[in-house]
C-alpha cells in the first residue's frame, strides 16, 4: 500500500497570533491598521490574511454548487456561460447579417435593441432568419409598452417555424423602474403590463421577461454594496407586484432576470455575485415557491462603462478583462463585454471583435468554463462574500422599511443616493484617492484626442407614458469625464503649455518629484520636460526659458527648498508660472516671498489643473 504520509508534518503550523507578531516586527513600528487593513467603500475592513478558523461561523461555506442557497453557483458540473453581444437594430436585414456573422465567431447569445415603433412580425422574421433559437440565447430590448406585443410576435414566429418551445432560452427586457431612475419620469403605470407579458410567454418557459437592470446603477457610479442592496430590493419589488397581481410565486421567480454591472474591484465583484445569489435565494424562498429552482438568480453581467476612458482607451481592455474574469469566476449566466471605444464612438468591428475574444480567451484558453465555483474555499473570497452580503442586506432592509424600492425610486431617493456616490467618486478621483490609470495617474504624455469626443447613449427610447412630475435622474458621467474635458480644452488652446522640470539637489528626491509632477501636469495635456539635473537654479531657469516653457516646476528635497526655491523664483521673475513640487516645512516662508503654486500628494489635482488652465488663458 502506498505511503499516504502528509507533507510537512514535521513543521508546526503557526497560529494567527504568531503571524500577527511577525507582521508587527516587519512593519518596524508602523501602524498595522493603517498599513495593512483595507478599508472598503462598502463599510467594512478587510484583513491582510485569513485562515480557516475565520470561516467557522459562515454557514454558506458548507453548501454545494447547484444547491440552495446557490452561493456557489446554479450549476453542478460546469461553469458555462453565454458569450453575449448586443446589436442595435436600425435595419433588420443588416442586423440579421451581423448576427449570423458573429455567431460564427464565438457568440452564443444575442441581444437585439429595437425601437418600439419598428416592432412587427415582418421585422422579427427578417431579424431571426437563419438563426436557430434552440442553439442561441436571444434577448430583446424595446420600448416598455411594446414588450407584450413583441412577446406575442416571438411566440407566433417560433410556433410557425416548429421550434421546440420548451428548449428555447432568452429574455425580453421589461423594466419600467429603470426608466424611472434613468429618465427621472414616473412611468409606474406601465408596470401593469408585467402580468400580461408573463402570460404572453407562457409557452416559452425558458424566457425571462421581468428585468432588474442594476447595471444602470453601476454605470452611474454606485458602490458595490449599493448595487447589491438596490438590486435585491428592486427584484423583491417585482416579486411583490407579480404575486399581488396573481402570478404564482414559482412562475414569478423563474421569470426575473438580473442585468448587473461589474466594477474593476476584482475580488469584491466575485464576492458580490456570490452574495447576490445567496440573498436572492433567501428572498424568493419567503414567497414559498414550489421548487428551489425558482430561487436561482439568473445574472447577465456587463463590464462597466463608468471607469472607461477616452484617452489611453486601450487601458479599457485591461479593466474589462479583469471585470470579465470576476464575473466568470463568480459563475454568472452570461456576460457582455463593453467595447473599449464606446466612450467616444459607436463601437467599431475591431473593438467588438476584441470584446468577444476577451471572453473566448477565458473559455478556450483559460478553461474557466470547466471549473465549478473556483473561488469556493478561498478564505478571503468567502469572508468578502459574507461581509458584502451583510452590507447589501442592511441596505435592502432599509429600503423595505422605507416602503419598498418603487416608492423610494418615485421619491427620488435611489437616484439621489447613487448620484451622491458618483459625486464622491468624482471628488476622490480629483484628489487621486481613486486612480484612473491613463487619466489621473500615469497619463500618456504624447497622446492626442485625434478628434475623439465623448458620446452618450446611442439609442434612447422616449415613448413611455409619463406624468408632469420631474424626478432626479441618474448621473452617468464617467469618472474620467472631468479630466477629459480639461484635457480636450488644453488641446484646443493656441499653444500647448510646456511644463519644465527644474531638477536640482538631492538626486532621489528630485527624480521622484519630477516624475510625480510630470504625471500630475500631463493629466491636463501639458507637454512635460524632465531633466537630469542642474548645478544652479540660474542654469535651470535659463534652460526652461530656452525651451519656451510656460511652467517651471522646481523639484528638490524639502530641506533644500529653503536654499533653492526663492532664488529660482526671483530669477524667473514672472516670465513663466512657477510651481514648487511638494509641501516643505518652509512653505510659509516661500508663500511670504510670493510663491503661490504647490503640487503634492494631497493636492486636488483636478481643481489645481483647472486653475492653471485659467492662468494660462485656456
Amino acid at each position: 500500500m502506498a505511503n499516504r504520509e502528509k507533507l510537512f508534518t514535521e513543521f508546526t503550523a503557526p497560529t494567527t497570533q504568531e503571524w500577527l507578531d511577525k507582521i508587527e516586527v516587519d512593519l518596524k513600528g508602523a501602524d498595522f491598521q493603517k498599513r495593512m487593513v483595507w478599508r472598503t467603500n462598502e463599510g467594512f475592513n478587510v484583513q491582510p490574511f485569513y485562515r480557516r478558523e475565520d470561516l467557522k461561523e459562515l454557514k454558506a461555506v458548507d453548501s454545494l454548487p447547484g444547491e440552495f442557497p446557490f452561493v456557489r453557483g446554479n450549476k453542478k458540473d460546469n461553469n458555462l456561460w453565454f458569450v453575449r453581444q448586443d446589436i442595435i437594430v436600425e435595419d433588420a436585414k443588416a442586423a440579421n447579417a451581423k448576427a449570423l456573422d458573429i455567431l460564427n465567431k464565438g457568440v452564443d447569445s444575442l441581444g437585439f435593441k429595437i425601437e418600439g415603433k419598428d416592432v412587427s412580425a415582418a421585422l422579427v422574421a427578417t431579424l431571426l432568419d437563419g438563426i436557430l433559437p434552440q442553439c442561441v440565447e436571444l434577448n430583446f430590448t424595446t420600448c416598455q409598452r411594446h414588450c407584450v406585443e413583441l412577446a406575442e410576435i416571438l411566440v407566433a414566429y417560433f410556433k410557425e417555424k416548429g421550434y421546440p418551445l420548451a428548449d428555447l432560452k432568452g429574455s425580453i427586457n421589461f423594466d419600467p423602474i429603470e426608466k424611472i431612475l434613468k429618465k427621472g419620469k414616473d412611468v409606474s403605470p406601465v408596470l401593469s403590463f408585467a402580468k400580461p407579458l408573463i402570460e404572453a410567454l407562457k409557452e416559452l418557459p425558458g424566457y425571462k421577461c421581468i428585468n432588474v437592470n442594476s447595471v444602470s446603477l453601476n454605470n452611474a457610479g454606485a458602490y458595490i454594496y449599493q448595487e447589491l442592496g438596490y438590486a435585491l430590493a428592486w427584484g423583491a419589488e417585482y416579486m411583490n407586484i407579480l404575486t399581488e397581481a396573481g402570478v404564482d410565486a414559482t412562475e414569478a421567480g423563474k421569470r426575473i432576470k438580473f442585468n448587473m454591472g461589474i466594477s474593476d474591484n476584482y475580488f469584491m465583484e466575485i464576492a458580490k455575485f456570490r452574495a447576490a445569489r445567496l440573498l436572492w435565494a433567501q428572498i424568493v424562498k419567503q414567497y414559498e415557491p414550489k421548487c428551489d429552482c425558482a430561487c436561482q438568480m439568473n445574472v447577465c453581467a456587463y463590464t462597466s462603462e463608468y471607469n472607461q476612458t477616452l484617452f489611453d482607451s486601450y487601458v479599457n481592455l485591461l479593466r474589462s478583462q479583469t471585470e470579465t474574469m470576476s464575473a466568470a469566476i463568480a459563475n454568472v449566466d452570461s456576460i457582455v463585454v463593453t467595447p473599449f471605444d464606446k466612450p467616444y464612438e459607436q463601437p467599431t468591428e475591431f473593438a467588438e471583435r476584441i470584446a468577444r475574444n476577451q471572453q473566448l480567451l477565458l473559455k478556450e484558453e483559460a478553461h474557466f468554463d470547466k471549473l465549478v465555483d473556483v473561488a469556493g474555499g478561498s478564505y478571503t473570497i468567502e469572508h468578502l462574500t459574507d461581509a458584502i452580503a451583510k452590507e447589501g442586506w442592511k441596505l435592502f432592509l432599509a429600503i423595505e422599511d422605507a416602503g419598498g424600492f418603487l416608492a423610494e425610486a418615485l421619491k427620488g431617493n435611489i437616484a439621489n443616493a447613487v448620484n451622491e456616490s458618483n459625486t464622491k467618486r468624482h471628488a476622490d478621483a480629483a484628489k487621486r484617492k481613486e486612480f484612473i490609470l491613463g487619466t489621473n495617474q500615469f497619463p500618456n504624455f504624447n497622446e492626442k484626442s485625434e478628434g475623439k469626443q465623448p458620446v452618450g447613449c446611442p439609442v434612447c427610447c422616449g415613448s413611455v407614458a409619463t406624468n408632469e412630475t420631474e424626478l432626479p435622474a441618474l448621473n452617468t458621467a464617467r469618472m474620467a469625464s472631468e479630466f477629459e474635458t480639461l484635457r480636450l480644452a488644453t488641446e484646443k488652446a493656441k499653444k500647448q503649455p510646456v511644463a519644465f522640470m527644474l531638477t536640482i539637489g538631492n538626486l532621489a528626491m528630485r527624480q521622484a518629484r519630477a516624475q510625480f509632477s510630470c504625471n500630475f501636469l500631463a493629466a491636463a495635456g501639458y507637454k512635460v520636460m524632465d531633466n537630469l539635473g542642474f548645478k544652479t537654479v540660474e542654469e535651470g531657469v535659463d534652460a526652461a526659458l530656452a525651451a519656451n516653457a510656460d511652467i517651471v516646476v522646481i523639484c528638490s528635497s524639502d530641506d533644500e527648498y529653503a536654499e533653492y526655491a526663492i532664488p529660482a523664483f526671483k530669477y524667473l521673475d514672472g516670465r513663466a508660472m512657477y510651481i514648487v513640487a511638494g509641501a516643505p516645512a518652509c512653505s510659509e516662508d516661500l508663500k511670504a516671498a510670493g510663491i503661490e503654486n504647490f503640487i503634492h500628494v494631497k493636492s486636488n489635482q483636478l481643481e489645481t489643473l483647472r486653475a492653471y488652465n485659467a492662468k494660462l488663458g485656456i
